[in-house]
């Protein structure tokens, strides 16, 4: 009680008459402990007002909670009433402690404050039901230990076992419950003397309607304003700074040059809109950058209340608050509004925009670096803490993603880098919150300190879009009048949502509409996808050649599909790495791979990429990350949504594949190979088989004339019985990642397969394969090289990407293959005449093959997850029925299908079958004994299961119908069985076994 009273400045000494140090009696009229509780309450307000800083106006805030949680446990204590007197216990200080607390205090602790009382806190970025729970659970360890300490006491031992049993019932179950309650009513009144006790705690009121939504981060400054406790402005470089984050309000979406001519950008402050968003703390379960690990976060929309909370708590202090999104969501925005808004009276923020200072630098250099680049003034770290005054200090460190980018995983530590500046900082009494911006995908790769929350942003939703929307035609409106244009609407930009998600994306929308170009096609419907892609590549980049005015009018379009086609060649060293960036160094490779030229090197260094990197610089789709490493600006790109990249790599695979057209034989020579070694380097590392990138295929091909798409098949199929006979590698120094030979033609074969289903929309095996002779098992075996050449993640989504029908061409197998549109359905019934070239007969045929258990052997030995999991179903199966797998009963027009395969659909599906294809399971399952005669165990097996249906179908079925599936398991029992099964019948099904005999005569 002594520490808490210095925590409060003496509030609770003054309360109690001094007698705060001394023994005190838990039940004494003179020191109830609730009566404490209300006396330091009175003072809390005050010590508040007195308190110099933000940082000491946070101790006395998280002293105060401490109070409220212990005396609200006390109070429960007391209400309650225990079977004993007030005066009978006591507890000095240090019991009190060790109840608090768990454990013996020492002189420290006496003097520390409450931090040492390990009682929950509440945090802005869990629900206040959630720290609610936690409390109970904590008031119900605190009631444990407070029942062992009573069983110690000379009262306890006087009372007799019911007393006993009532007392230790109370303190285990009705003292928490009560504890909460009042505990609840005291944070209540904590809300009305502090405000941040309602932000940590989720109670501000903020309805986020339309009329509502937030525009950078307003109402944040007035927030924390009123829990500062600064009265003075910062001065010197702290005010430089302040001014310098405060003048970003004003500054443009977007530089100048961007916009089309004539038109005006919005600033920050009126474009920005606070977006929703999820959080929730890293507990080293999953991964931030997984979208599963997000499911249970709920999408909040109180953006400036939550980082008004966080800001005023000490948790981050600890550790970093690591803010997620996708590319274009506005992560970096984001820091610049909230370094903007933070009220110099208590807060002094510094933003390091981590692609502007030295990667291998300490966090305190990149600091300074910072304050520099921003004020144009030197000064060290603690100069400015100290020119700041009490104002605490908020690092802003935006752009973690461009580090791992540009130098791998040399920076995976950097969180946990952030956290030790933090724990050193708060050593020297200068305790620092920290912020860390960084795109989602890489999340997985940052080691994360103890304590990180991650907060993710999420696109907008339609509401958000319209009030965007209305503020770029406000800004514009009359630009628009005068130039003839009409205004953006939500009708133009809601087909095109996945993009208009993100702000910068809709910013792109935006401006490509301002340009003169209209988001509707033909017939005022919205452009399709690829058309929608394709005008706003071809857009912007025709806006950037024209720039050049020594560029001729008929140079431009040659001048744009150069740049397409250097965009395209980017995508692809993005797909083919297998990842959503490239390096400037990797980009340069690749290029000089691809076109011949030999990168030079100065210094040492390779030489940048020249006009392709200007190229690339100034497609403001393309983000350009960045960090400073040895004196060398390392650069990588990356398409700010991933489908720019996917389209621009499906635009380059049409393109070479319609320049197999111009392939022209020299008849001298006789059939001359086709020149495809441009579509093999850059077609075998990666599918062309998401389900993104085959609507964008199907499109482009579509536009092709059916002439040239059918010319094109032909040469498709011509190109891949060309390619497997060869074995050199074209652009042998083109290699983006390495990959197995095997593996790179398998990959170049599915492709092609992909490409020549698209061009045909359906074809066969035979067409595709046309010299093989057998095309069931060739389209097969190249099926298993496309496994194995393909990770599973690919493999599931090329298999899904296609559809297969096994026909009949006379006698001889095929195999109708086309890229699958729709839903997954279950595929048609495999037909056994198909499978084992039986012929088929107008009777009944029924066949058997012995193999059985070399079948689940393979798949054992194949240690596939697949083959695995299909195992484990089937075992049971192939234990006790193998034989059944391999017995195949067929004739007539119907499939042939496998004697397991009738029993398990009898077994699960029986009861809802109409009752004559029961009848037909029936008999070709009863069938099945013909062949196993010479395996007694597996009919020992089986006849109980065919009594067992039997007993189930036969009271749904006619006389007619039961004696027909009687006769037949008659017939086809084994010898000794027939008793049995008529036996059963005789017993369990009487009076049909009495009609059947009536109405055959008896027979």
């Amino acid at each position: 009680m002594a520490a808490l009273d210095r925590a409060l400045g003496g509030a609770l000494n003054l309360a109690t008459g001094g007698l705060s140090g001394s023994v005190l009696g838990m039940f004494d009229a003179r020191g109830r402990v609730l009566g404490l509780g209300r006396d330091a309450w009175r003072g809390l307000g005050e010590r508040l007002g007195r308190s110099d800083g933000r940082v000491e106006r946070a101790r006395v805030l998280e002293a105060a909670h401490t109070v409220i949680v212990v005396l609200a446990f006390f109070d429960a204590l007391e209400k309650v009433g225990l079977p004993f007197s007030r005066e009978e216990v006591e507890l000095t200080r240090r019991e009190q402690f060790i109840v608090a607390s768990g454990g013996p205090p020492s002189e420290d602790d006496f003097t520390g404050g409450a931090a040492h009382v390990d009682a929950p806190r509440p945090a802005p970025h869990l629900p206040y039901e959630a720290h609610v729970t936690e409390l109970r659970g904590w008031y119900e360890h605190l009631a444990s230990r407070m029942l062992d300490f009573l069983q110690g006491l000379a009262v306890w031992e006087r009372l007799d076992e019911v007393a006993r049993g009532e007392a230790a019932h109370t303190v285990r179950t009705t003292v928490p419950r009560l504890a909460v309650q009042e505990y609840e009513a005291l944070y209540a009144r904590l809300v009305l003397e502090a405000p941040e006790f309602g932000l940590w705690a989720g109670r501000v009121e903020h309805q986020a309607t339309r009329a509502e939504l937030r525009r950078a981060l307003v109402g944040l400054e007035t927030l924390l304003t009123a829990s500062a406790a600064l009265r003075r402005p910062p001065a010197d470089v702290a005010g430089a700074l302040s001014r310098a984050h405060r003048s970003a309000l004003d500054h443009r979406i977007l530089d100048a040059q961007e916009a089309p001519e004539g038109i005006q950008m919005p600033s920050l402050a009126e474009a920005y809109l606070d977006p929703d968003f999820r959080v929730r703390a890293v507990d080293g379960q999953g991964s931030p950058a997984d979208e599963e690990w997000w499911r249970d976060a709920p999408v909040r929309q109180d953006l400036t209340e939550y980082l008004a909370g966080a800001l005023t708590s000490e948790g981050l202090t600890a550790a970093p608050l690591l803010v997620l999104g996708q590319p274009g969501a506005g992560k970096s925005v984001l820091v610049r509004i909230l370094a903007a808004r933070l009220p110099s009276a208590g807060f002094l923020p510094v933003r390091v925009a981590l692609r502007d200072v030295r990667a291998d630098d300490e966090i305190q250099d990149q600091i300074e670096q910072a304050i520099r680049e921003a004020t144009g003034e030197r000064a060290t770290w603690p100069d400015l803490v100290r020119s700041a005054g009490a104002a605490v200090p908020v690092v802003l460190l935006d752009g973690f993603d461009e580090l791992l980018q540009t130098t791998g995983v040399h920076q995976n530590d950097f969180l946990v880098r952030v956290a030790r500046f933090q724990e050193r900082e708060a050593e020297q009494g200068r305790p620092v919150l920290a912020v860390v911006t960084s795109r989602t995908a890489v999340a997985d790769r940052a080691r994360c300190p103890q304590g990180t929350v991650a907060l993710r942003l999420d696109p907008f939703r339609r509401e958000q879009i319209q009030l965007w929307i209305e503020q770029w035609n406000l800004t514009n409106a009359m630009n628009f009048q005068a130039m003839g244009l009409p205004p953006l609407t939500w009708d133009a930009v809601a087909p095109h949502r996945a993009l208009a998600g993100q702000p910068l994306l809709l910013t792109m929308l935006a401006l490509y509409q301002a340009a003169g170009n209209d988001l509707h096609g033909e017939d005022e419907r919205p452009l399709d996808e690829a058309d929608l892609y394709e005008a706003l590549l071809g857009s912007f980049a025709r806006r950037e050649v024209r720039k050049d005015v020594r560029v001729p009018d008929h140079e431009v379009e040659p001048r744009v599909e150069e740049e397409l086609e250097r965009l395209s060649l980017v995508a692809f060293a993005m797909m083919n790495r297998q990842r959503q960036w490239v390096s400037t160094a990797e980009l340069d490779e690749d290029l000089a791979a691809l076109t011949g030229r030999a990168p030079t090197r100065a210094s040492g260094l390779r030489a940048p990429l020249g006009r392709a990197e200007v190229a690339l610089g100034r497609f403001f789709f393309v983000q350009r990350a960045q960090s400073i490493r040895d004196g060398r600006t390392l650069s990588s790109y990356e398409f700010l949504h991933a489908t720019f990249g996917e389209y621009l790599a499906v635009r380059l695979a049409v393109r070479l594949l319609s320049g197999l057209l111009d392939h022209r034989p020299v008849l001298s020579m006789g059939s001359e190979p086709l020149n495809d070694d441009l579509m093999f380097a850059l077609l075998s590392f990666a599918p062309l088989s998401s389900r993104q990138m085959l609507r964008f295929a199907r499109a482009r091909v579509e536009r092709l004339p059916r002439a040239e798409r059918e010319a094109l098949a032909r040469l498709v199929v011509r190109a891949m019985g060309e390619r497997e006979l060869r074995a050199e590698q074209p652009y042998a120094t083109y290699l983006p990642r390495q990959l197995r030979v095997s593996s790179r033609h398998g990959i170049y074969g599915a492709n092609l397969v992909v490409l020549a289903l698209l061009l045909t929309g359906r074809t066969t095996v035979s067409a595709l394969f046309p010299s093989s002779p057998n095309w069931a098992t060739v389209w097969h075996r190249h099926v298993l090289l496309w496994r194995s050449s393909l990770d599973e993640v690919q493999w599931t989504d090329l298999a899904l990407s296609l559809s297969v029908r096994r026909v009949r061409h006379g006698h001889e197998r095929d195999i109708e293959v086309a890229v699958r549109q729709g839903e997954l359905e279950f595929p048609e019934q495999v037909d056994a005449h198909w499978l084992f070239r039986v012929p088929r007969e107008e009777g009944p045929t029924l066949w058997h093959r012995t193999y059985w258990h070399e079948i689940w052997h393979k798949m054992d030995v194949s240690a596939g997850t697949n083959d695995g999991v299909a195992l484990q179903a089937l075992r049971p199966l192939f234990e006790s029925l193998g034989p059944l797998v391999t017995t195949f009963n067929g004739g007539g027009t119907r499939p042939a299908t496998s004697a397991a395969h009738d029993l398990l659909r009898l077994w699960l599906d029986g009861a809802e079958l109409p009752a004559e294809e029961v009848v037909e399971l029936h008999k070709r399952v009863g069938a099945s004994f013909l062949v196993l005669s010479s395996s007694e165990e597996v009919t020992w097996r089986l006849v109980p299961l065919l009594i067992g249906l039997l007993d189930r179908d036969l009271p749904r079925l006619s006389p007619e119908q039961s004696l027909v599936v009687i006769e037949r398991l008659l017939d086809t029992a084994p010898v000794g069985f027939e008793d049995q099964v008529l036996d059963h019948i005789k017993i369990h099904h009487s009076r049909l076994y009495s009609k059947i005999a009536h109405s055959v005569d008896g027979s």
